[in-house]
């Protein structure tokens, strides 16, 4: 408790810490605030009874903070620009020119975030466009009563101003973020996307509450529990592999000479597997809901349930792939040694050059299979809470959400952690 009390004493960082409390509550208000065109009530009524009677809309409203079943301005939430930031981080390995931009410092990772905003407002309008036209013809609630009814006027202006409004408030959410990066605490976009899966925590557990009992949630508490502390131990867990600058000569300065060290995360991928993994293994699920008259997706279906041993199997093997692919692209052991050997650097009993590239491989690989196991196993306590608890859809410490929201949480303690410390011997951390 001492340690926020220092926080607010802190002039600057009282500022950053309300900023970014203020940006949290307009992106709550912009969330819960209809779009035009929608009739609230018929929409609440119908979307209650989807998330009931399908898994793939309780999931929708969780990684949205409830925005999407609103139809908010704000439902197509930050995913349009994540989408489009992993899109670019991909690109950046297959096309030159960007690979180029981003070796140029500043005015190339300027350039790059210009083209993620083009792109974000290209993924928004064909996303904003599927999603009304679903809400129009009746298919975004299929299977709940009133889902043809929820727009008030389905001629063109009308569904052209929705998808005009939910475009621009991705742009919006889009800004929100930077500021929030640029004036407030911690990383903008991160903070929102932390703001949309904990808006949706306590209706959860007044759920299992009401639906469980008081044994069963005080059991989902401690088992959520133990596992924000096991991610915790994971998140922070890393192997240093040291580094030693050799002395040089630079006029009449003399450089290097010093010890220092290259951390490999346990969990170097981050989330970004499990995205993927989702995203694929929700692709036939949304088929088979939009096609139901398709027999092929009909026979299917059994196996597209999360408490299906195949499903599960499926979505742990597409974790680890994703894992080990992701970070085949974004660290490259060759670029690093070459990056060593031009300052004067080298890994104590390692040779400079191919041998340090290959012994940085090596251990890449074999830091990134636990990473990849812990990520698997992870995503698939939903998947258990459901076929075990029967509390799939509003188990709240499972998969996706629980990595979000303790990954955002870490990240912006230590950037609090460093502002204090660089106007207090004492820090926020003991």
């Amino acid at each position: 408790m001492s340690r926020v009390l220092l926080v607010f004493r802190t002039p600057e960082l009282r500022k950053k810490v309300l900023f970014t409390l203020l940006m949290i509550v307009v992106f709550r208000i912009g969330q819960n605030l209809p779009a035009p065109n929608v009739n609230v009530a018929v929409l609440k009524h119908t979307a209650d009874a989807a998330k009931k009677s399908n898994q793939l809309y309780g999931m929708l409203d969780l990684f949205s903070g409830g925005a999407l079943l609103k139809l908010s301005v704000f439902a197509l939430g930050i995913y349009p620009y994540i989408t489009a930031s992993i899109i670019l981080q991909l690109l950046t390995v297959v096309i030159p020119r960007l690979e180029a931009l981003k070796k140029e410092g500043q005015a190339g990772t300027t350039k790059i975030t210009q083209y993620t905003r083009y792109l974000t407002v290209a993924l928004g309008i064909l996303q904003g466009t599927g999603v009304v036209a679903m809400a129009s013809t009746g298919r975004l609630f299929q299977g709940a009563t009133g889902g043809d009814e929820i727009l008030y006027d389905k001629s063109l202006f009308p569904i052209v101003t929705m998808v005009i409004c939910m475009v621009a408030g991705t742009a919006v959410i889009m800004w929100l973020g930077e500021l929030v990066t640029e004036r407030g605490l911690g990383n903008g976009m991160s903070i929102l996307i932390f703001t949309q899966v904990v808006a949706v925590f306590p209706g959860q557990f007044w759920g299992i509450y009401q639906a469980k009992g008081g044994w069963v949630f005080a059991l989902v508490v401690v088992v959520g529990l133990a596992i924000m502390a096991g991610i915790v131990f994971v998140e922070q867990a890393q192997r240093r592999i040291p580094v030693q600058y050799a002395k040089r000569m630079v006029g009449r300065r003399m450089y290097g000479g010093t010890s220092t060290y290259i951390p490999l995360k346990v969990n170097q991928a981050g989330i970004i597997p499990v995205i993927f993994a989702s995203s694929l293994l929700y692709l036939p699920t949304l088929a088979s809901e939009l096609w139901r008259d398709n027999k092929t997706l009909q026979k299917i279906q059994p196996y597209l349930q999360q408490t299906n041993s195949w499903h599960m199997a499926a979505f742990f093997a597409l974790i680890v792939f994703f894992t080990y692919f992701y970070v085949a692209i974004t660290f490259n052991p060759a670029e690093v040694s070459d990056n060593m050997r031009k300052f004067g650097g080298f890994i104590p009993g390692v040779r400079p050059g191919r041998p340090t590239a290959e012994y940085l491989d090596y251990t890449l690989t074999r830091i990134t299979t636990p990473g990849a196991l812990y990520l698997g196993i992870v995503a698939l306590i939903p998947m258990v809470a459901l076929a075990v608890l029967n509390v799939g859809n509003e188990f709240p410490f499972g998969g996706t959400s629980i990595l979000i929201v303790v990954g955002v949480a870490l990240d912006t303690v230590k950037q609090t952690e460093a502002q204090l410390q660089q106007r207090n011997y004492e820090g926020f951390l003991r």
